[in-house]
């Protein structure tokens, strides 16, 4: 991608607090809650999976120790799945109830995600 081209930006329903499970790559199967969602980069960080290895250098001055880190990374928006409390890992839809809120619903038993 050249770099002037910018990432197409997903919309998502994922929320932070959401409990998901991640389908794809070498931790699918983990569930985890969502710390911080990256709409921009169509990312979230999962608590739990996408471990990485952060090689850091001492710095007295910051109080910073050196050595190796590790801490979650970006997981792309498409690699996870909201779990309902009923049925388990799920797509999300969207339905207006009789008061006038939008909620998300789960397409498979259709109970209430919000």
């Amino acid at each position: 991608m050249p770099a002037t081209e910018t990432a197409k930006k997903f919309r998502t329903s994922l929320k932070k607090n959401d409990t998901v499970e991640v389908t794809t790559g070498k931790d699918a199967g983990k569930r985890g809650k969502i710390l911080v969602v990256i709409p921009k980069k169509s990312r979230v960080i999962v608590q739990g999976a996408g471990f990485i290895k952060r090689h850091t250098r001492p710095n007295p001055q910051r109080n910073i120790k050196g050595g190796i880190a590790e801490r979650e990374a970006p997981i792309h928006i498409s690699n996870v799945q909201i779990v309902c409390n009923e049925c388990g890992p799920t797509r999300i839809g969207h339905k207006m109830l009789e008061d006038g809120r939008k909620v998300r619903i789960c397409r498979k038993c259709e109970g209430v995600l919000d």
